[in-house]
């Protein structure tokens, strides 16, 4: 991997090991305010919702400022509320902080990932988001075990730990990472320049949004509903802590594989469906176990999806931008999680009260099988584009050696690197 994604990954990393507090919110507006349940929840939301318009700004805000500027402000803003909620005195102010926080809390991610898809080829971007996929997974438990650590301490320590972590890792990017430079505009398939980018006319765009939604819901309902459903079936609750290890240990220990042959050759959209097939298979297991072990086996395989689909989707979506145009349509397709992080509290919650955890997880499972079948019906015919006759391939330099490589060109999905005009800009 180049430099500058071993760089990103590392930062990310720390920078996860420092994400613990958002969990706490709301036990933090309750505890220390005295706010109901219902009222910590909304807050919550409001938090979720504030993060779909921060996506999109870091989208454009890469392309005004630059992607090392938007980085540093991303995680500076974020380190500036989660300081002002530890000091907070009333529900009000954590209200007002608490959105700001969202306003910032993706900002960074746009850009950070327009980069590693820029810095490597085509054919090595699995990998390349495979591994930072790795890191966020082992950052994210060691995470779980700060918490634990300087949250039985105080809450509002949580906040102030995290920020720490945020100014650590803005610092650390803004010293290290390649100077922001002017961007020209990217030409058009017909020569001309100046064209804006327009992600939300791109149909290809619209059929993995849609997907990367479902998907995020299913993750978040995950988070959500394991502690509940380990509780209403007599196991600790506590246990899931158990299971979310397991899970990250099972995505580490599945990097290699992605390198295997049969599995780096296979198109996008059919690696994609075998994802998503094993966490049915994963899921469904959910509504069936009564006993740990049963819940370990779940666990794992539908890890081993996610391993599948996250080392892929966001290659297809850098793959369907135009030049210079990943960091807005990356932005347009991470808001996804914003909205996932908003229905999901509601959704999970919902059905367990309802139904019982027999339905939540049967609904998810099939909430998976439906993805698995829409890849190759309805994703595929307009992901796979052929590339328009007469265009070649564009070249560029491989960050590390200075050589020509083709990155026009997806050698493993058949990604045209040059889309029709009309699908891209206006």
């Amino acid at each position: 991997m180049p430099r500058v994604v071993w760089l990103l990954v590392i930062a990310r990393a720390i920078n996860k090991l420092g994400a613990f507090s958002l969990p706490f919110l709301t036990v933090l507006i309750s505890s220390d305010f005295g706010a109901s349940v219902t009222t910590a929840g909304l807050l919550s939301a409001a938090f979720g919702l504030a993060t779909i318009p921060s996506r999109l700004a870091g989208g454009r805000l890469a392309g005004v400022l630059g992607r090392r500027r938007t980085i540093v402000l991303g995680l500076t803003g974020c380190a500036v509320a989660q300081l002002a909620i530890a000091a907070a005195d009333s529900l009000l102010q954590v209200a007002f902080f608490a959105i700001l926080l969202g306003l910032a809390f993706e900002l960074y991610e746009p850009p950070s990932q327009a980069m590693i898809a820029d810095a490597v080829g085509p054919a090595d971007r699995v990998r390349a988001f495979s591994l930072l996929n790795a890191a966020l997974a082992v950052a994210g438990t060691g995470a779980g075990l700060i918490a634990a650590a300087v949250g039985r301490w105080d809450l509002r320590w949580l906040f102030v730990v995290d920020a720490v972590t945020c100014l650590a890792c803005a610092l650390a990017l803004r010293l290290v990472l390649p100077a922001d430079h002017p961007r020209r505009h990217a030409a058009t398939a017909d020569g001309d320049r100046g064209a804006p980018v327009h992600p939300w006319r791109d149909r290809a765009l619209w059929a993995m949004f849609s997907c990367g939604t479902v998907f995020a819901l299913v993750a978040m309902q995950v988070m959500m509903g394991l502690p509940l459903t380990l509780a209403g079936r007599g196991l600790e609750p506590a246990d899931a802590g158990l299971l979310f290890t397991a899970s990250a240990v099972t995505v580490v220990a599945a990097q290699p594989a992605l390198r295997l042959r049969r599995i780096a050759a296979l198109p996008d959209t059919a690696a994609l469906a075998l994802g998503y097939a094993l966490m049915t298979v994963g899921l469904a297991g959910y509504a069936l176990a009564h006993s740990l072990p049963a819940f370990l086996i779940g666990t794992g395989l539908w890890s081993l999806g996610e391993v599948l689909v996250l080392g892929r989707v966001f290659g297809v979506v850098a793959a369907l931008a135009p030049p210079g145009g990943s960091d807005r349509y990356l932005a347009a397709y991470g808001i996804s999680w914003g909205i996932a992080t908003t229905a999901a509290p509601i959704t999970a919650t919902q059905l367990l009260d309802r139904f019982g955890a027999t339905v939540l997880w049967a609904g998810t499972a099939a909430l998976c099988l439906a993805l698995a079948a829409a890849q190759p019906l309805l994703v595929a015919p307009l992901i796979g584009r052929t590339r328009p006759a007469g265009t070649e391939p564009e070249t560029g330099k491989d960050t590390e050696t200075g050589k020509d490589t083709e990155t026009g060109k997806d050698m493993e999905t058949g990604l045209a690197a040059r889309r029709p005009r009309a699908a891209r800009a206006d």
